[in-house]
């Protein structure tokens, strides 16, 4: 996604630091087997003679246009405070050597290996490292510190998970994430592809395009082959084996962001010495992140720096281990500038401050107790979903679920009192189900939501479970139909405040498109009211302690990179109802904008189209499009790529479908199309 950075008085741009620093362009650290991987350094201008930490970011977006305005904001700002900051771009991608052929690959891991020992050697290096990243950058700071590099002293990882398979873009409780599944591969697919800089490379680029060209995978092709559980999503899943990760690990995520739950679990798991953060934001860095507050996110990074890496007694251990914002409760919108709350701090994870309090299924209302038992019958609607919102917002209008009331009515709905008191809500809620189904294959979804006096119902956390993995999601079983099974469902962590005379909702469906992919024959789940029927709610009781927590400074930033914008970036997001055909479709478009830098003359523009439509009745009609133009340019040197992905199914197979056409100057130099036909399983 385009980095933006607002215009905010909050914010404050820096353009003097502890220590002059100069940068070092086109830096190529070469890898044992021959391969050059492109880097950007920042340091300050007397590391020789005086030797700094080194603090590696290590991602595949492009140091020299498509990142470049970020990266812009905090490696500077890092190296000014006597860091070498290091941008590299991974194998496969930028001005690096090589084919990107998939996520997080042992190859990745063990080339960010080579680049630490690379570190290590530099003059101006002390010996001592850390890593950071957001989304895929925090991926791998969690994977290469599970390596133990002895360099490697502690990392920031943001927005990030230690499941690939339970908790990522691919899959969520054993169901294809359908919203993101296809949009993510495509996205990979076309930044893939595209070319390495002239200037930078040389007359080979146009060789090496070509290679990429031909050579890059539609990765949703292997993730569609392991549809459960396996070797392939335990590896990079640091959750195999927490204990391999030996150093101190700063989580950090938002509420809005599709990431928090592993904030929980990494604090959890990993050593006491580690920290977890979670505001109210949404897929970003916490400086320049929104909803407001954004915090001083870069002054907290150098605080963890120097506590880890140079040494010094910063005070950041005597803070809690995890310090989170308590939304307040806000009407639904589909954005929001800003969500008031208030920091909270809890010194252990689980936290004793929290208490589960259930709430049970009887009478079509959620109450304190179990009652007799009763059957709700609870059909398919298959265009259930469609007011959900993203499952991961990066804070562009539109992304966040719009008021449930027009989902309501396509689910089964139980309904709370109104509460006596005001409550905070922080974790997990967990909704406990007994249940049968009419169909050997199905899935279960469950939103939580705060409904105010006045009738609006906010989303607030939600969750889904593919029926089939009752047992693991390692081995799936089929459903015998008529049959009674007991369940849990996690739903999203949440850090919610639910006001006085508001009411809770919980709403439970065998669908939930886009979001999941439709079971292959229309399903009736039947649920059994009962003591095995309740939602368990994480109740946090607040300390006095909290009233000095999260005291953080105002955000600051380095100097940003100067940029010229050519074309401004544009979001629309439509849904559209065609009653004869008894069809639903939504279009989600973004022109992320065009820009040119004026540093090194490159322009760089993309423009995604996403499109999903079903048929009422019909979970075959399901169908997920992704289109993608992406342009790379300078002067007279210009290309495009442009791709179309899609996926369709019917009750036994999966099919995919994508296509790649590359552009030098307008004349079209490649045309692939990747076709292939995968067995569903349990899904």
């Amino acid at each position: 996604m385009v980095f933006n950075i607002k215009d905010s008085q909050k914010r404050r741009v820096k353009t003097n630091f502890p220590r002059d620093i100069e940068k070092l362009d086109h830096v190529e650290i070469p890898m044992s087997d021959g391969t050059q991987l492109a880097a950007t350094i920042w340091l300050p201008k007397d590391a020789k003679d005086h030797p700094v930490p080194a603090i590696l970011e290590y991602i595949p977006y492009r140091k020299n246009d498509f990142t470049a305005i970020r990266d812009s904001v905090r490696h500077p700002y890092f190296a000014g405070h006597g860091y070498a900051s290091i941008r590299v771009d991974i194998r496969g991608s930028g001005d690096s050597d090589g084919v990107l052929k998939d996520e997080y690959l042992l190859q990745e891991q063990d080339d960010a290996l080579e680049v630490l020992d690379w570190i290590s050697n530099q003059q101006w290096s002390t010996g001592a490292a850390g890593m950071i990243g957001k989304s895929w950058g925090g991926f791998n700071s969690l994977q290469v510190a599970a390596r133990q590099h002895p360099a490697l002293k502690a990392i920031i990882t943001l927005c990030s998970t230690d499941d690939r398979y339970a908790d990522d873009v691919h899959y969520r409780g054993g169901n294809i994430l359908a919203s993101d599944m296809l949009w993510w591969s495509s996205t990979m697919f076309a930044y893939n592809a595209r070319p390495q800089d002239p200037e930078v490379v040389g007359d080979n680029w146009k060789e090496n395009w070509l290679d990429r060209l031909e050579n890059t995978p539609p990765f949703v092709e292997e993730w569609m082959r392991h549809q459960r559980r396996d070797d392939y999503w335990k590896h990079g899943s640091i959750c195999e084996n927490y204990s391999d990760i030996q150093v101190p690990v700063f989580a950090v995520s938002g509420w809005q962001d599709g990431y928090t739950d592993a904030v929980f679990r990494l604090l959890d798991h990993l050593p006491k010495e580690s920290k977890g953060l979670i505001g109210p934001w949404a897929h970003e860095y916490p400086e320049v992140a929104t909803p407001e507050p954004a915090i001083g996110f870069l002054q907290e990074c150098l605080r963890w720096w120097d506590q880890w890496l140079k040494g010094d007694d910063t005070g950041i251990m005597e803070e809690p281990k995890l310090i989170s914002w308590i939304q307040n409760s806000e009407k639904p919108a589909v954005s929001y500038d800003e969500r008031p709350g208030k920091w909270v701090g809890d010194n252990s994870w689980p936290s004793q401050h929290v208490n589960t309090q259930s709430l049970w299924v009887q009478d079509g209302k959620l109450l304190h107790r179990a009652g007799k038992g009763q059957e709700y019958t609870i059909p398919s609607v298959q265009e259930h979903g469609f007011y959900s919102g993203v499952f991961c917002p990066f804070g562009q209008p539109g992304d966040l679920p719009a008021d449930q009331r027009l989902e309501n009515g396509k689910s089964v709905v139980f309904t709370s009192e109104p509460l006596t008191e005001t409550i905070d809500l922080l974790g997990n809620p967990v909704f406990q189900m007994e249940f049968s189904s009419d169909n050997e294959n199905a899935l279960a979804v469950v939103r939580l939501s705060d409904k105010a006096p006045t009738g609006e119902s906010t989303l607030i956390s939600w969750g889904m479970l593919n029926l089939n993995h009752l047992s693991s999601h390692e081995v799936p079983e089929k459903l015998q139909p008529g049959k009674k099974y007991k369940i849990s469902i996690k739903l999203d962590a949440l850090g919610q405040q639910v006001p006085k005379g508001h009411q809770l909702e919980v709403a439970v469906a065998p669908t939930y498109w886009p979001h999941a992919w439709p079971s292959p024959k229309p399903v009736t789940l039947t649920l059994f009211s009962g003591e095995a029927t309740r939602i368990d709610l994480p109740i946090r009781t607040p300390q006095k302690a909290d009233d000095s927590v999260g005291q953080f400074d105002a955000p600051e930033t380095a100097q940003v990179m100067d940029r010229e914008i050519i074309r401004k970036e544009r979001r629309t997001r439509s849904i559209t109802h065609q009653p004869i055909e008894n069809e639903w479709k939504l279009e989600d478009f973004s022109d992320e904008g065009k820009r040119k830098l004026p540093s090194n003359g490159v322009e760089y523009g993309s423009i995604n189209k996403n499109t999903y439509t079903i048929k009422e009745n019909d979970p075959l009609s399901a169908h997920a499009e992704c289109e993608w133009e992406l342009t790379v340019g300078r002067d007279d040197w210009q290309t495009k790529l442009v791709t179309h992905s899609e996926m369709k199914s019917d009750e036994t197979s999966f099919y995919l479908t994508n296509l790649m056409t590359a552009y030098e100057n307008e004349n079209k130099i490649f045309n692939k199309t990747w076709q292939e036909v995968i067995p569903r399983d349990h899904v």
